[in-house]
């Protein structure tokens, strides 16, 4: 209970003005957003895209050089595609919003000498707040009465142990300037834990300021960069964007020497222009990566930056941190030793006669309501019968907590005959102290404990007294008898093992970091089915190394153990200097700097920090270790659709920039104008992509090595298919329009609504020839695409009955000939490169390939 007013310590808190006054002077008690964007940011970052800038100035031109209307419609085409990426980008930043606002805590603090809770962002230096077992603390600062309170500061320095922390002498006492991880003493830290006493606490720091915010303060230091799907991307886009403003100027100028109308060659050559940049590709980036940032969230993973979906699939290195990801970051009885037996616990079963006296006695050290996690599993194991079967009273007649000079707990009960006994339980060494145990009987049982250590365990020892004298002021004067050691266990997760065998079946290193000790570590690793052969690095040596020697080390070491935040940051440069994918996941502060330099950082939601949040690019909302497998096959099926999107999107550009420029070498009537281009790219491409988003995972995925560091999204074999298929469209359609106007002598807008249509139609049977590698063009999953093709026949019956809209695109409705013919050469024009399904799959590199 926390001590209540009128006690013998004597604090006051600051009153509700002067807290408001400090709280507008030092502002409020959280860590700076960071990463957190406006939409006005983002709509400015989304507007520096080189694609959108030339999309906008020449609608802008277009608007003023030629009808107004049309440019009119390709500035509403461009707005269409701005709005949908400033979309996602703005709903991936809220839904982190809400994520924190869910989180916010409360704390007791002393206002106008009452008590009463507040928002722990409201907090300020010089505040008392009020703090008992089981909760987290919301800010530094220094006990100054109270009890000696038992911390775990786990979330700060990795290290799951707790540790102790006494009050000052004074409430005036001037803060001594520890810092996490010191040890005892008497300053406590935010985001630690309250396992044990209740404490009265003087604020001193809160916000940026406190040992919490200073980690967080240093990933500001972290320079941000694109994905590597965001940069190849931009290399393409950049590219053809350059291609298309060479064209624009060629015909621009062949326009105006062969006809002698420099405007309408102006207009050409944009339009041209237009026909050739890939404005689709931003779009169906986003349209991509949106939905698997749904997918993702369906099965509680949410998505922080929606572009690392992709990265994840490439991931070469895991870095996983132990406690709370690896493990359950929970104590479990493991083992019971005492000189008579030995008993290994599995969970369900019971306790055998030679060691239940030991785990009574260890119940009866234990607190009555505990929150300290090895209280708990000990509670767990004995249950309710440890205090009852005997009649003691529901609570103990006396208590000595841990203090500094003896790192044990004990207990004073009244029996029901009369008699008293004493149970105490702590530290290994302080019960053979107690006990007086000689040298060689202490020696023996410290092997024990070293091996229980091996095993992964942490160890405590158990003693027993039954004092007969009515005074029992020192329990070092006690005559305590040995009972025995119980050794708690951290439990893997129940999916690690599964999950970690799944991951290096796809070819990915994983790698564990922690802040135990090295043997715990090992042992731990060697569960969960990390590869321990290299042996293990600790912090200090991470530190010494030469980074280059380092690096070599990272190559074969897969455990490192007594690891500080900025040696885990070290080992997370040293892994993406030797060129490798890093993905690091993470539950605590001290996590924070590493997950935020990683390609992919992975932070657990329920028991992750604000802080190892906001550093995260993807937050595990069920803290399930599994789902990150699943996040990376997710990953690596979006690389591979989008691959097939972007290689079907470049060859659709291919015709329509051959069919904005053949017509004029030719000497025919133009057969697009901005109002068809506009249409196929802003509405049928990016929707037909959704077919290729759709596109089941390869059933081999993860039974493959992570592509190549630096591998392109759109490489030479692609480009190859994408101009083969092009070609193949360009050649049907320009035919089809020629001979309608050379030999048929049908009218123009009739020749070019029989060719618009061929082009309609090629796109979606390309969409559909690309899409379906594996040849079932019925699946289930596609009925997104039929439902495509129906809502593309409808538009196509507006457009070519409905006379204003054919005015508007300038074409006629061709008669039934015509339209069987258009059809069967969109059929044959999209669909002839699917003879490369009939290869058999047994010769490599015809029907599958690699991008180089």
């Amino acid at each position: 209970m926390i001590p209540a007013k009128g006690a013998v310590f004597q604090v006051e808190g600051l009153t509700s003005e002067e807290a408001r006054h400090r709280l507008q002077e030092l502002g409020p008690n959280e860590l700076d957003p960071g990463r957190s964007r406006s939409v006005i940011a983002i709509i400015f970052e989304t507007l520096k895209e080189p694609m959108f800038l030339l999309l906008i100035v020449a609608a802008v031109i277009y608007a003023f050089m030629g009808d107004l209307g049309e440019g009119l419609f390709l500035l509403g085409g461009a707005g269409a595609a701005i709005g949908l990426v400033i979309f996602q980008e703005a709903r991936s930043e809220q839904a982190l919003k809400a994520l924190r606002q869910l989180a916010q805590p409360q704390s007791r603090v002393l206002r106008d000498g009452a008590d009463c809770r507040v928002p722990a962002r409201e907090i300020v230096p010089g505040d008392i707040v009020l703090a008992g077992e089981g909760e987290r603390l919301a800010v530094d600062g220094l006990l100054v009465a109270g009890d000696v309170l038992s911390v775990d500061e786990s979330v700060l320095t990795g290290e799951s142990a707790p540790v102790m922390k006494t009050p000052a002498l004074d409430a005036s006492f001037v803060n001594d300037g520890g810092n996490p991880g010191s040890g005892p003493g008497h300053n406590v830290f935010a985001g630690t834990l309250i396992v044990r006493g209740q404490g009265v606490i003087r604020v001193t720091r809160t916000g940026p300021q406190s040992a919490l915010g200073r980690i967080g303060s240093s990933l500001a230091r972290i320079e941000h960069e694109s994905t590597p799907l965001q940069q190849s991307t931009g290399r393409l886009v950049g590219y053809l964007g350059l291609v298309a403003l060479a064209f624009c100027g060629v015909i621009a100028v062949a326009y105006g020497l062969l006809r002698d109308d420099w405007s309408g060659g102006a207009l050409a050559g944009i339009t041209f222009a237009i026909a050739l940049i890939p404005e689709e590709f931003p779009m169906v980036l986003a349209i991509f990566l949106a939905l698997g940032a749904w997918r993702l969230a369906t099965h509680k993973v949410l998505v922080r930056r929606s572009a690392v979906i992709e990265t994840l699939g490439g991931a070469t290195v895991l870095c996983a941190d132990k406690t709370g990801t690896l493990t359950e970051n929970r104590m479990q009885v493991a083992r019971l030793w005492t000189p008579g037996g030995e008993q290994i616990v599995s969970p369900g079963s019971g306790v055998s006669a030679p060691v239940s006296d030991l785990l009574r006695m260890a119940a009866l050290a234990s607190a009555v309501r505990p929150v300290d996690p090895m209280d708990l599993a000990v509670r767990a194991l004995s249950g309710e019968a440890a205090l009852t079967e005997q009649g003691l009273a529901a609570q103990p007649e006396r208590a000595w907590p841990l203090t500094p000079s003896l790192l044990a707990v004990i207990q004073l009960w009244q029996m029901p005959e009369g008699a008293r006994i004493a149970a105490a339980k702590g530290a290994p060494e302080a019960i053979f102290r107690l006990c007086r145990l000689s040298p060689d009987q202490t020696a023996d049982l410290a092997g024990i404990v070293e091996a229980y250590a091996g095993l992964g365990l942490r160890v405590l020892g158990v003693a027993s007294a039954r004092p007969r004298d009515p005074v029992f002021d020192d329990p070092l004067t006690g005559d305590f008898r040995f009972s025995g050691l119980i050794g708690f266990i951290d439990p893997l997760r129940a999916e690690v093992p599964h999950a970690l065998q799944e991951a290096r079946c796809a070819g990915i290193k994983v790698v564990m970091i922690t802040g135990d000790h090295p043997a715990t570590a090992m042992a731990i690793a060697a569960a969960a089915g990390i590869d321990t052969a290299a042996g293990f690095l600790v912090g200090s040596e991470i530190e010494q190394l030469p980074f280059e020697v380092l690096c070599e080390k990272l190559k074969s070491v897969r455990v490192f153990a007594r690891i500080a935040p900025e040696q885990k940051l070290r080992i997370v440069q040293a892994l993406r200097q030797d060129g490798e994918i890093v993905a690091m996941t993470g539950d605590g502060v001290n996590d924070a700097p590493a997950l935020e330099a990683a390609h992919i950082g992975v932070a657990m939601g329920q028991r992750g920090t604000d802080v190892a949040r906001e550093a995260a690019d993807l937050v595990l909302l069920n803290d399930s270790f599994a789902s990150i497998v699943g996040a990376v096959r997710l990953g690596r099926r979006i690389f591979s659709n989008l691959r097939r999107a972007v290689t079907y999107i470049t060859a659709i550009h291919v015709p329509i920039a051959g069919l904005a420029l053949l017509p004029l070498l030719f000497g025919l009537p133009p057969l697009l104008f901005p109002m068809h281009i506009v249409l196929l790219e802003l509405v049928i491409d990016p929707t037909c992509a959704l077919v290729f988003e759709a596109e089941p995972s390869d059933r081999k995925a993860m039974q493959r090595p992570p592509r190549r560091a630096g591998e392109l999204l759109f490489g030479r074999r692609e480009l190859v298919l994408a101009l083969l298929q092009g070609a193949g469209i360009l050649v049907a359609v320009f035919g089809l329009y020629w001979a309608l106007l050379t030999i048929s002598g049908e009218a123009e807008p009739v020749a070019r609504g029989a060719a618009f249509i061929a082009l309609v139609v090629s796109n979606l049977v390309l969409a559909l020839t690309d899409s379906a590698s594996s040849g079932r063009i019925f699946a289930r999953h596609r009925r997104v695409y039929w439902a495509i093709v129906a809502a593309v026949a409808l538009v196509l019956a507006l457009v070519f009955t409905i006379d204003p809209i054919s005015a508007i695109f300038s074409v006629g409705l061709p008669g039934a000939g015509e339209l069987a013919l258009a059809v069967g050469m969109g059929l044959i024009g999209g669909g002839w490169t699917a003879l490369r399904f009939l290869v058999p799959r047994s010769m490599p590199g015809l029907s599958e390939g690699t991008s180089k």
